[in-house]
């Protein structure tokens, strides 16, 4: 089934509720474009971080603790 069906076939499905349970229908919609939105903000981020040069000479550093340091090991 196509995009344009699917949607067609939704409105047809909408038409058929109360206001109640259409309101119902849309807060849902609502709740699924911000969680989409929300992890493609995310994976912006994410992405963006990872490529950051910030962190760098980081690398560089010397490593100041080591195993040996540690009292307990988990």
């Amino acid at each position: 089934m196509s995009r344009k069906e699917l949607i067609e076939e939704t409105l047809k499905s909408l038409d058929k509720l109360s206001d109640t349970e259409v309101e119902e229908v849309k807060r849902f919609a609502e709740l699924l474009r911000s969680k989409i939105e929300d992890q493609e903000l995310s994976e912006g981020i994410m992405n963006l971080s990872s490529k950051s040069e910030a962190f760098d000479f980081l690398k560089e550093e010397e490593d100041l603790y080591s195993e040996e340091d540690l009292i307990e090991k988990y």
